[in-house]
């Protein structure tokens, strides 16, 4: 070892920031994650029993993915390899299973490999670890802020384990700070800091689960009050650091929205946005529209949606929401951002306002599936084309009653052949209204598929 092994290592960890320094060192001082990771659950019951296999962790930044990762390498008895799947490639990822190949099978001791990012290997790279991952030569421990159902091969998510990582609580994220504050080996102990409990809850409330962001706002609000005199180091300091609210609201940036337009967080908003405005819920909607405009979701995409829900979930309800969802995107498409959050807070409020119906989505729905799986029907003789050449000597069109000329405007014919009922009007809205204009006007169209068809006056 080096002569100047332990100034090299007091000089690395001199320079880590505060979220570095505090990572847990054991299980024992990990937080968080409780749903799979407390006395009892599965992962805490592989590790007891020694038999962990393959596993993806799955999360948003700043939830422990890597520390857990770092962690399980120290309670296996395996050698443990890391790389990260943004700087690596195939070359080098042969080589690490070569050499976990040869461990094996000299020493009989695994390899735990644990892969960052493991969502930004290719799928042919992927396929590289199966054989070593089905064999078992390697324990694959595979960390992602991407849904692995969609980012990682189905043969290598199917031999392994998914764990969904939560973003921290407040109460854990103000543990946390505490924890750095007091400890004076890794953390901020050794310098005089009088610390309001609203300034910790302000940290924890802004940083979104997060404790790499909370810890980093931790240690710029202490570190930029540390203005001693006469050179004083901050470790020097005699005069105590106030932490107060306003100081950590200083100390924390705009905060960046986790959004990524193309993964999770654009269909998991979108799904939110639909379904409170589905659900009527105007304020949840303005938060989720919001929260993608903030995020930088493309605008056509959002007014796209708009207009598939005017008629997907309010229909005949309120017939003025489909032309309010198309001025809304024509009005996008003229003005753009930023004044265009206006048109879609209108048209956003006004559809969650109004009044609810599917029925006309079911309608089709069920047509759709009759055609697609029923038998097919064939055009009743009297209404089919009339105008060709020849079409009267085989009788199409023959006993079709023009609309306009019968009483009220129906005609008493049958138009399908068969007694069937598609479009069930909702008792909301103005499709109330239509719900008894069509209960009229299907009696009468009853009679006329319960009666002999007649010769009629035909244009």
């Amino acid at each position: 070892m080096s002569l100047f092994a332990a100034a090299e290592e007091a000089n690395r960890k001199q320079v880590q920031p505060l979220a570095a320094r505090m990572r847990p060192r054991s299980l024992d001082e990990f937080v968080g994650q409780k749903h799979f990771l407390a006395p009892g659950k599965l992962l805490w019951r592989l590790i007891k029993a020694n038999r962990l296999g393959s596993i993806v962790l799955y999360g948003p930044p700043g939830t422990g993915k890597t520390t857990l990762g770092y962690l399980l390498a120290g309670v296996t008895e395996s050698r443990f390899r890391q790389i990260s799947a943004v700087t690596s490639g195939v070359k080098e990822l042969r080589e690490v299973l070569q050499e976990a190949q040869d461990l094996v099978a000299t020493r009989g001791t695994r390899t735990l490999l644990f892969v960052d990012e493991i969502h930004r290997f290719n799928r042919a790279q992927q396929d590289v670890l199966l054989p070593d991952v089905e064999h078992g030569a390697v324990i694959l421990i595979g960390a992602t802020t991407q849904n692995p159902f969609f980012s990682i091969n189905s043969a290598l998510i199917s031999r392994s384990r998914v764990f969904e990582f939560k973003p921290l609580a407040n109460e854990d994220i103000v543990d946390l700070l505490k924890r750095a504050v007091q400890d004076e080996e890794r953390g901020l102990g050794k310098m005089p800091i009088t610390v309001h409990d609203d300034a910790l809850e302000l940290l924890a409330e802004l940083c979104d689960g997060d404790a790499r962001r909370a810890l980093g706002a931790l240690e710029i609000a202490v570190l930029s009050s540390a203005t001693g005199e006469d050179g004083e180091s901050a470790e020097e300091l005699t005069s105590p650091i106030d932490l107060t609210r306003e100081l950590a609201a200083e100390s924390v940036q705009r905060k960046a929205i986790e959004y990524d337009a193309t993964g999770d967080s654009h269909y998991d908003a979108a799904s939110a946005l639909i379904k409170s405005i589905r659900g009527s819920d105007p304020d949840a909607a303005l938060y989720w529209l919001a929260r993608m405009l903030e995020g930088g979701e493309e605008v056509r995409f959002l007014t796209r949606r708009l207009v598939i829900l005017a008629s997907e979930d309010i229909g005949n309800a309120d017939p003025q929401a489909l032309p309010i969802a198309v001025a809304a995107m024509q009005a996008c498409e003229f003005v753009g951002l930023p004044e265009c959050q206006l048109t879609l807070s209108q048209c956003v409020t006004y559809l969650a306002c109004a009044p609810k119906s599917n029925a006309s989505t079911v309608a089709i729905g069920a047509a759709m599936k009759d055609v697609r799986e029923g038998r097919l029907l064939p055009v009743p003789i009297h209404l089919q084309d009339g105008h060709y050449s020849g079409a009267k000597d085989l009788g199409h069109g023959v006993g079709y009653e023009y609309a306009h000329h019968a009483e009220g405007g129906v005609a008493e014919q049958d138009y399908l052949g068969v007694e069937k009922e598609y479009y069930h009007p909702v008792p909301r809205g103005f499709e109330a209204e239509l719900a008894q204009r069509l209960e009229a006007i299907r009696e009468r169209l009853r009679r006329a598929k319960s009666a002999e068809p007649t010769s009629s006056e035909t244009s």
